[in-house]
């Protein structure tokens, strides 16, 4: 049996939000909008074709060097100047690059936002069941720019539900460094081995949980979970399949 916890440190996206996987075959394509806001801030120095796949290629990029940074120890966050110098604008144009630079932080947000965000189904309940026992909530996830991630919760009337929403570009940390765990369990005022971490991805948010020594770590399938790879350090103490999952979860340890 789990110990029951006293405060839940939750991921973003695949936990609390997600949107609609990809059809099979369907061709990935850049932000229309981003693409138009970038070449109305550069100009006619880089076309637009070339801005959509700079985006494309440096998402790829970008995606590279974060599954390469969930091997790391004590993996740090690329601030958004970096973001965009390092994977996207590498090849444009000073004057360009400058421009970026200057509105590196917009520019994330914009990046980061998706309209098809949808909450999980039975995180609104799994939320609120948690609150009324007492038990203080935290977020605690990747984020190229957390503000969008805290603007959408805000949105969707839950982001009152937290004690603190720590994101990494604005901690200069990611997951699976511990420090973000225990930031987020000093935060709620509970010892980290009386937390549960609650996270879709085994690399980055089971294993902040080992490294961290949280009380448990629980595995919330998404599509991203089944594309990675199997870790033999990375195996959590349960498996829910959405939000409904871990209201039973809850309902059951805390003998609801």
């Amino acid at each position: 049996m789990l110990r029951p916890p006293r405060a839940l440190l939750l991921d973003f996206g695949g936990v609390l939000v997600d949107g609609p996987p990809r059809p099979p075959g369907a061709r990935r394509s850049a932000p229309p909008d981003l693409v138009r806001r970038l070449h109305l801030l550069v100009g006619p120095a880089v076309p637009e074709d070339r801005i959509g796949q700079d985006l494309l290629d440096g998402a790829r990029r970008y995606a590279e060097w974060r599954h390469a940074a969930s091997a790391e120890p004590r993996p740090v966050e690329l601030g958004h100047e970096q973001v965009w110098g390092e994977f996207v604008t590498v090849d444009w144009p000073e004057p360009a690059r400058e421009a970026v630079r200057r509105e590196a932080t917009p520019l994330s947000y914009a990046w980061s936002w998706r309209d098809d965000w949808e909450v999980r189904p039975g995180i609104p309940e799994a939320l609120r069941a948690a609150t009324d026992a007492g038990l203080p909530l935290a977020v605690v996830s990747n984020a190229l720019c957390g503000a969008a991630h805290r603007d959408f919760l805000t949105a969707a009337g839950l982001g009152d539900l937290f004690v603190v929403q720590l994101y990494s570009d604005e901690l200069g940390l990611r997951k699976p460094n511990p420090e973000l765990a225990w930031r987020a369990a000093r935060e709620v005022d509970v010892p980290v081995e009386q937390c549960w971490f609650v996270g879709d991805m085994p690399d980055r948010d089971i294993r902040c949980a080992r490294r961290a020594g949280a009380g448990a770590a629980v595995l919330m399938r998404s599509a991203r979970t089944g594309r990675a790879r199997p870790l033999s350090d990375c195996a959590p103490d349960r498996v829910v399949e959405d939000g409904h999952g871990l209201l039973d979860l809850l309902g059951r340890t805390l003998g609801g």
